[in-house]
Order: structure tokens, then sequence, then C-alpha cells
């Protein structure tokens, strides 16, 4: 293997405990998003857009609809003899083995696989946010400040800096202090979970973490504060972008929204000089009927409409029968809903039916609430299913 400048190392092996059913069977990366894409698409795309070539992709939880997804890498120009893209799940040694006991842990485990490369600097992303970024202007920057730990940051609203990891930092943007889900926040610049690190000194703190049987092995509660403690210059890298964290029923049916909003709020899946890339097999055209009427909806190919579809994303395989109604919904693949049925405000899961007359999505609430059908459901004919239900 010939030497690289960089190696990405893409955390891919959550639960994603808070999409409940949506995660039941899949890794939380392999959730499908956006009509025709899976979250893994995002950071993916993005290594390719910013010329990084050789991606470790970490599994662990329900790993096999994302190995089967990922392949060789073509679909975003990652099959190389040199590099590409490798699915790193854990496997047992000569001395032993275990699951990743945590984010600092799964690099730690495949030091091998990066050795292979001898890079100089280390990226470290997580598989499941929806985001367009230019990695290597954060590498340039890491560069030009003679970081020895670069991290990513946004700015959020005050309100809800008690949601994220807050960097605090000085007048030259270097990070003095690290705040986990502050009550009370000191700056309200969250990290994004994205690291670029010089790679010998990253290793040397993995090893030592490792001897450390009290640590959880994590990147945001040991690496980062440990080398806060010493006194290594650790700067912040501002991004301006969007950026979601989709990892919550309601996050992930709001950045759908967005994906309808009148100017996108800066998620463009259109922009040609930064293509998100997907496995996408050849699949028929859609169906518009006679009987269907479509508003302000991302419908992707595959799918057969005869009822009446607003603000809504359908992935492909979807059927839609006469007099149904969707509305402000997003539909996952392969999914039928039959003559008559109403949906509103509601992620219906995979290879799910909706029978006849049904009617999920409805009542009176004072809160705004989701409702959720997991993969494989059957909603029997005229079954009526409250908003903020949970079905599978």
């Amino acid at each position: 293997m010939s030497k690289k400048e960089i190696v990405a190392m893409l955390l891919a092996g959550g639960k994603g405990t808070r999409l409940g059913v949506l995660t039941k069977n899949i890794a939380k990366p392999a959730v499908p998003f956006g009509a025709e894409y899976r979250l893994i698409d995002f950071p993916l795309s993005n290594c390719t857009n910013s010329g990084i070539d050789t991606v470790g992709v970490l599994t662990q939880y329900e790993p096999l609809v994302l190995n089967s997804y990922i392949g060789n890498g073509s679909s975003w120009d990652l099959d190389r003899r040199d590099g590409g893209v490798t699915v790193l799940p854990p496997y047992l040694r000569e001395t032993g083995g275990s699951w990743y006991k945590g984010t600092a842990d799964a690099i730690y485990q495949n030091i091998n696989y990066i050795e292979l490369y001898d890079p100089e600097y280390i990226l470290v992303l997580s598989g499941d946010h929806i985001y367009k970024m230019d990695y290597s202007r954060m590498l340039a920057q890491h560069k030009q400040w003679n970081s020895e730990a670069s991290i990513a940051v946004l700015e959020v609203p005050w309100e809800e800096t008690y949601r994220f990891g807050i960097m605090n930092t000085n007048e030259e943007d270097r990070i003095i202090e690290f705040q986990e889900k502050p009550e009370e926040a000191k700056s309200n610049l969250a990290s994004l979970g994205i690291y670029i690190f010089n790679w010998p000194l990253l290793r040397d703190y993995l090893e030592k973490n490792a001897r450390n049987d009290d640590s959880a092995h994590d990147f945001g509660k040991n690496i980062i504060p440990a080398m806060l403690n010493d006194n290594r210059k650790v700067f912040a890298y501002t991004f301006d972008g969007y950026w979601k964290d989709v990892g919550t029923i309601k996050s992930y049916w709001e950045t759908h929204m967005d994906l309808l909003a009148e100017k996108s709020k800066g998620l463009n899946l259109y922009d040609r000089s930064w293509v998100i890339s997907s496995v996408n097999p050849n699949r028929p055209p859609q169906f518009v009927s006679r009987t269907a009427t479509i508003s302000h909806s991302m419908i992707n190919k595959g799918t057969k409409i005869r009822g009446k579809v607003e603000n809504s994303v359908l992935f492909f395989g979807v059927d839609i029968g006469e007099d149904a109604v969707i509305k402000d919904s997003v539909i996952m693949p392969n999914v039928t809903i039959e003559k008559g049925a109403y949906i509103n405000k509601t992620i219906i899961g995979q290879n799910s039916v909706v029978k006849d007359n049904a009617r999920i999505g409805v009542g009176e609430t004072e809160e705004f609430e989701i409702s959720v059908i997991g993969e494989g459901e059957t909603i029997s004919n005229g079954r009526i299913i409250e908003h903020g239900s949970v079905i599978g």
C-alpha cells in the first residue's frame, strides 16, 4: 500500500435507538433518506468530493444491509486497488477480540488498517449526519495553524446548547475547554463529531486510553479532554453550512421537510458541483394517473401514484391507490398505500402495507407529534391510528 496523506475513518456501527422501529433491523447509517439515499451517502460523498480516496467504514450493529449497500465503493468512486473503501467490523485476534466499546476504541481496534497507509492525518467522521462539507478546507486550516487536532463546530441557538458537546475557544479559535451537554454553556459552538488528528499523536492517546479500564473509550468524553488537559494545540474549524443530526424521529422528519422548503434551507440535493452519490439500480419511471394530484413533493423513480400527495417525500417502489391522501409524510421504499387511505405527518417503514381506508395521524393533540410505522407492517382495512403512535 502506498503512503496516504490522510485516511478517513467513518463510524457507522451505531444502533440509533432514538429512531425506534426505523432501526430495528438496520444500522442507523443505513436508514433511507431523501427519496433515494441512505444516511451514509453523505459522508462518503463528502470524502470523494474532498479528494479523500481512502475510507475505512467501521460497522457493528446490524451490518448486513450496510455492508451490501457499500459493496466495492464504486457508487462513490471509491473502488480502488490502492485505498478505496473498506468495511471494518470487529474481528477476533490472536490476543482475543471484543465489540467496539466506544468511538475511540473502534479506531484503536483498527490501528493495523491505518498503519497500512502510514498517514500523516486521520479524519474521524460519523455515518449518520446530513450535511455537505469540503474536508480539504478543514485539513488546510489544520496544517496552516500547525494544529495537533481540529474539531468542526457549528454555531447553534443558545437555547439548544444543552443538547451538544460545547467547545469554548479563545480569541485565536484555540479550544480551551470542552463542556458535554452543559446546563449553562459558555459558548454556542457545538461539536459536529468531525475531527482531524495528527496520526502519530492520536495513536499514542488511543493506546494510553485502551489501557484505562475506567474509560468510556470515547472521543468526546476521553480523548479530547485528555488532549486539552495536556495543553495540546486543539483548534476549532467553524462550519457555516447545513448540518443536521437525524438521531430522533422529529429531526429525521424535519430534515425531510427542509428538503421541501422553498430555499431548501441550505440543503440542496440538486447542486451538480457537489453531488451526493448513492447506489441506484435502474428502475422504471414514475407512473402518475389521471386521478393523481401531486404538490410540493419529492418523488423517486418506480412509484405509482393514483391519489393525492402533498408536501411529502416518497422513495422508490411506493404505490399510492386511488383517493388515498398523503400529507407531510415520509414514505420509505416499496410501501403500498391502498385506496382511500389517509396518511398525515407519518413516517412509514419500507415494505409496509396500509390497507383500504385506514387513517394514520389523526385526532386531537396539544403537542406536535409524528406517527411511525415500522418496517414490514400491515395496517388493516379502516384502522384508525392517532397522532404520535408507533406501530412495530
